[in-house]
């Protein structure tokens, strides 16, 4: 029994030997394995060194500290790690590795880059810690040079190579310093938490809280900007497209491919100069993708002068037509920007959301101050709005010392094909009368080369009667205060029947009266659609005039014009009326003569002014075919024998 236990007691004894001895090979050999992936990294010419490493085979925890790598281009960016701790470490094969927990902390990472100006930045995290990692022995081939796209697009390379369950980072602080160039600052991120990385898709990434201070200063000029951020959250991130359109060979890929299902924030203050700050109460961007074949910011950036000299024409020019097909690169499903607050030594001004959807843009009560009184509007709204042809518009006037053509200054009707505003109440100059707007809207479209065939506004509005305006002394004299104001206007054309309509056209004056009128113009060519007037004017020769109506319904007018006359002749009301239906029915008797219609429509004319609150309705109807320009030129040398061109309707009614 004693020899065997002396024999177990050897065996212990050898197998601890064994066992250290094993551990000790197996240090060693991680040891050496670290040490060959500096050396590959030495071997590019720059500097990389690294303190203790250690590894414990029992949990296959692998030790490193002191690591510091240093590239030999001084525009890529420098590494520092204090100490990194891998938890459960495994190799599947030699260009991959895992473990179960990896903690870092003491990251330090420079970077400097020097196209268009000089930048550096500095990021600092204290401790960041990875769970269920995955990720490459070794990165990929280093940045093509120095410029902040190429380091964007290693980054992106390198990121699409990893993958964990999760990643926490309690604090991140970054220093930008450009050089003495405004833009420079420091940055806190707070809270980062990535959520399911797998191979650079997120499921799902959030920071409580960014924070910061940027320089704008100017020569004498000192100012800082200071912001914060929280509770930004990021959904379904994949930046597939995104590392395709940054290859330097370009992507041919036009369709646009999501990189983000949705962007949040909670809030956003930002602080300026004394009195002035800024706050957002949360916005939320659905469906973010880009189009690989569009997406070159690298080409922007090249067309800044690298001196700071102000670009030629042609070169902003070539600029604009790169940060169109830049913003033609975006889509954005749907988009919305909640409550605004902008505090100003003037006041504070409110805006109470903004919203994107389907190419509409929505402004939602704005509240602001004036120098007279609060301005508010309910509502404003851009429908098909597209910031690249707003901004192809505007280079298109880029040619100094030649005026806009026809051609650029109709233009416009493509960036956006409606407006709309309603619910404004503002201060009428400096009165103490407010001038409201009920809804104001502007739609067009049907385009014939880069005129819209088809028109269509309508205004609801109350404007108060200026006492400065003598063309308002009458309403003012009567007592009218305020003019309320209905117009619903149209107009179309339809190809297959070259017929123009001004349909409906209606004009309503609240108290005084209310105006409709049809016009109707046929074999309208569609070559009259063009910004030529040579072109425009032949065309109109072929234009005939169709059936033309009107209808005024009394409300006060009438009176108005009777109290009018009445005063500019000095006699009574009664008296003013009796001359008025009188010079009607006396120049009436002129145009009877060589058109028997007239007669009945000077009778409801005048008929229409000796009983208030009637409607009178005009219709006239074309004998034959009637060319527009003929009448046109009839009606100012000849009335009477334009008027003899139509059989003409009247009457009178309540």
């Amino acid at each position: 029994m004693k020899r065997i236990l002396i024999g177990l007691i050897v065996a212990a004894v050898l197998a601890a030997g064994g066992w250290f001895g094993f551990n000790l090979y197996v240090q060693h050999r991680a040891t050496s394995e670290v040490e060959a992936a500096f050396e590959r990294l030495r071997a590019g010419g720059g500097k990389a060194s690294h303190g203790k490493i250690a590894f414990e085979l029992a949990t296959r925890t692998l030790t490193i500290e002191d690591i510091a790598v240093e590239p030999a281009q001084a525009q890529f960016a420098t590494l520092k790690v204090a100490k990194i701790t891998a938890v459960g470490v495994r190799q599947p094969d030699e260009a991959r590795f895992s473990a179960d927990n990896i903690d870092a902390s003491g990251i330090e990472v420079g970077f400097t880059s020097t196209d268009p100006i000089t930048v550096k930045a500095n990021y600092k995290i204290p401790q960041i810690s990875a769970r269920d990692f995955s990720g490459p022995t070794r990165a990929d081939g280093p940045p093509l040079a120095g410029s902040i796209i190429d380091m964007y697009r290693f980054v992106l390379a390198q990121y699409a190579t990893i993958s964990a369950s999760e990643i926490a980072v309690p604090t991140l602080t970054v220093n930008i310093n450009a050089g003495g160039n405004a833009g420079g600052g420091d940055y806190v991120y707070s809270g980062l938490s990535v959520q399911n990385l797998n191979r650079g898709k997120i499921e799902t990434a959030k920071m409580d809280r960014v924070t910061y201070t940027v320089d704008l200063s100017q020569p004498g000029k000192p100012a800082k900007m200071t912001g914060e951020l929280s509770g930004l959250a990021i959904y379904e991130f994949d930046p597939t497209a995104a590392r395709a359109a940054l290859d330097p060979q370009g992507s041919s890929d036009d369709n646009f491919q999501r990189i983000y299902r949705r962007i949040s924030v909670n809030s956003y203050v930002v602080t300026a100069a004394p009195g002035m700050r800024m706050q957002v109460d949360g916005f939320t961007f659905d469906d973010i993708a880009i189009r690989p074949s569009k997406f070159r910011p690298a080409e922007i950036i090249a067309l800044v002068p690298a001196d700071g000299s102000i670009p030629t024409p042609a070169q902003s020019r070539d600029m604009i037509a790169r940060v169109a097909d830049f913003f033609e690169s975006f889509q954005i499903g749907k988009a919305e920007i909640g409550r605004q607050t902008a505090e100003t030594p003037q006041g504070t001004g409110r805006l109470d959301a903004v919203k994107y959807d389907q190419d509409r843009i929505t402004l939602e009560g704005l509240d602001i101050p004036m120098p007279q009184g609060q301005f508010k509007m309910d509502r404003f709204a851009l429908k098909s709005f597209s910031v690249a042809n707003l901004m192809r518009w505007a280079a298109s006037f880029q040619t100094p010392g030649r005026p806009p053509s026809p051609d650029q200054m109709v233009g416009l009707f493509r960036v956006l094909q409606g407006a709309e505003i309603k619910g404004v109440v503002s201060p009428y100059k400096t009165t103490r009368q407010l001038f409201t707007i009920d809804t104001i809207s502007l739609n067009w479209g049907e385009f014939v080369g880069p005129i819209p065939s088809k028109v269509n506004l309508v205004v609801k509005m109350v404007a108060p009667t200026d006492p400065a305006n003598p063309a308002l002394q009458p309403l003012i004299m009567a007592g009218v205060d305020k003019l309320a104001i209905d117009l619903d206007l149209g107009a179309a054309w339809t190809e297959s029947s070259g017929a123009f309509a001004l349909a409906p056209a209606t004009l309503d004056l609240g108290s005084l009266a209310r105006l409709q009128t049809r016009v109707a113009l046929v074999n309208v060519p569609r070559g009259l659609f063009t910004t030529d007037p040579a072109q425009a004017m032949g065309q109109a020769a072929l234009v005939e005039t169709g059936a033309l109506e009107a209808s005024l319904r009394d409300g006060g007018v009438v009176d108005l014009v009777v109290a009018q006359f009445a005063r500019m002749q000095n006699v009574s009301r009664d008296a003013a009326r009796s001359a008025i239906v009188a010079m009607i029915r006396a120049q009436g008797e002129k145009i009877a003569g060589t058109n028997g219609d007239a007669r009945g429509a000077v009778d409801a004319l005048a008929g229409f002014v000796e009983a208030p609150g009637q409607t009178l309705t005009i219709k006239l109807t074309p004998r034959a075919k009637v060319p527009l320009m003929q009448l046109m030129k009839l009606s100012q040398t000849d009335p009477q024998s334009a008027l003899a061109q139509f059989r003409i309707e009247a009457s009178t009614g309540l």
